[in-house]
This record gives structure tokens, sequence and C-alpha cells, in this order.
């Protein structure tokens, strides 16, 4: 190889490195203009997300304000804003599901008013999709149904109430309330089958009619016993559990509780049944003994 043959290989090697160095010094300013880029994108999301949470607190700080007032479709809008702005919110949508609650009317038969009760089990129940466990919708959602199932009468609304008290007995066994709301509603589905024997049987025999005091006839009382005997008992042993348990009023108010307490239509507590139109429980009547 000769002098001007090695001097040309040796400058194209050196503007090969040249380049070489300039193509990764590129690619790093190219990657750390990115990175940058996505670093600054970040804290701008995470600034976002930030005031978004605050915007969510100061509404639902409004919306609780207008709750307490009774302006319920003020706070239904800032409730549902806030819920929009943090999913994670929760008092944001417990306080959404009780401000529906709050409105229903039981026994009204509007659809407004069936909206109303759908919409706060519907938000309850998704309270319990993010946090199974949370007691404050496992006791609303068991309320709102058990107030929805009195008019129109319908049992599997009784009974879908019922299970949600008996979750909250799972996870708190120690509280008196989930075992009287279970005797209540056996009471009040055995009561009204006994109520449907007598009006059927009173029909098919005009002469022969048995009076709401008579013990039922000997063939309706072994049919009801063997279907509902053991609603009765189960009823009758979660009553006792409720009086065995410490004082209702030692108990803390839960959110739940307090939504049926600050309504404005909300029914009195089935400690005084007949306000909800039933008479008070006769278990020697319910099993037609005299």
């Amino acid at each position: 190889m000769t002098h001007a043959s090695s001097v040309i290989s040796s400058s194209s090697s050196r503007r090969g490195s040249r380049l070489a160095a300039a193509t990764a010094c590129a690619r790093s300013i190219r990657f750390a203009r990115r990175a940058s880029a996505f670093a600054a994108l970040v804290i701008l999301g995470a600034g976002v997300s930030g005031c978004n949470k605050l915007k969510a607190r100061d509404l639902l700080n409004k919306g609780v304000a207008a709750f307490k007032n009774a302006q319920y479709d003020a706070a239904i809008e800032d409730f549902k804003q806030a819920k929009e702005l943090d999913p994670g919110l929760m008092n944001a949508r417990l306080y959404l599901a009780t401000a529906y609650a709050s409105q229903y009317i039981p026994g009204a038969p509007s659809e407004q008013n069936v909206r109303l009760g759908n919409q706060a089990v519907e938000e309850f129940k998704e309270v319990l999709g993010i946090d199974s466990n949370n007691l404050s919708a496992i006791d609303g959602t068991g309320s709102i149904l058990f107030q929805m199932a009195g008019t129109p009468y319908d049992p599997k609304k009784f009974e879908e109430s019922k299970s949600y008290h008996l979750k909250h007995i799972q996870l708190k066994p120690s509280d008196p309330e989930p075992y009287y709301w279970i005797g209540v509603i056996d009471w009040t589905l055995s009561f009204r089958a006994n109520g449907e024997l007598r009006a059927a049987y009173n029909k098919d025999h005009v002469t022969k009619q048995v009076k709401d005091t008579d013990p039922l006839p000997a063939a309706l009382r072994s049919e009801y016993a063997a279907k509902y005997a053991p609603l009765v008992d189960e009823g009758i042993s979660n009553l006792q559990k409720a009086l065995d348990a410490p004082p209702f009023s030692n108990k803390p108010t839960t959110l739940s509780t307090r939504s049926r307490k600050s309504s404005r239509s909300a029914p009195s507590s089935p400690s005084r049944p007949t306000k909800r139109g039933h008479n008070s429980p006769d278990v020697a009547r319910t099993y037609g003994r005299s």
C-alpha cells in the first residue's frame, strides 16, 4: 500500500468514527428529549390528578352542606361531579347513593320514585364493586331494598335485602341491627304468607270464614308449618340475638343509618311495625295455634 493510500484510508476511518460518534450523540440527545418530555407529561399528569382530587373534595364538602339542608338535587350534582373527578373518593359515592335513597318514598308508584330507589341501589353496589366489605354500602343496600320490597310486595327483594344483612353479620357478628332486620324480614314474609292462605281459604269457604284472630284450619296449618316454620324459627332466633347483643344506642351511627334518620320521607323504624302497614307479630296466629 502506498503512503497516499494509507493516508486516505486513515482519514476515511477517522471520518467514519466521527460520524458514528455524531450519530450516537444525536440519538442520545433525542432520547434525552423524549425522556424529558415523558417526565414532563408524568409531572403534568400528576399535577392534574392532584388538582382534580382537590376539586373533588371541595365538591364533596359543598354537596354535604346541601345534603344537610335537604337540597338533594344540588347535592346529587355535586356528588356526581366529585365522583367523576376522583373515582376513588368513596365518601362521594356513598353520599350520592344516600342522597338518592333519602328521596325515595316507600310505596309511591311514580316512575321517578322507583328510579330514585334503583339509582340508590346501583350506587351502593358500585361501592361494593370496589370495596366488597364496605359496611355503609352493605347496610345502605339492605335498607333501600327493604323499603322497595313492601309496596308492591316483592318477596325476592326482601330476600335480597336479607342477604346484605347476613353479609354484615359475617363481617361484624357483634352488631345487633342485622339480626333485628333479618327477624323483621322473616316475620314479614311468613305473616304475608299466612294472610294469603287465609284469604284463599275464605274465598273457597264463604259460609265458614276464618277470622284474623282464629287459628288456621288443621290442613292449612300443616301446609303452612311445613313451608314457613323454619323461616319463623330463624326470625325468632335472630331477634333473640339482637336482644342479647349490646344496646343499639352503643353502636356508632353509620352513613346509611344517618340517611334513614335525616330523610324527609323515611319510614318509621320497624320497631313500630304498624307504621309500615303491618300488625304486631303474633306467633300463635302465624302458626295457626290457638
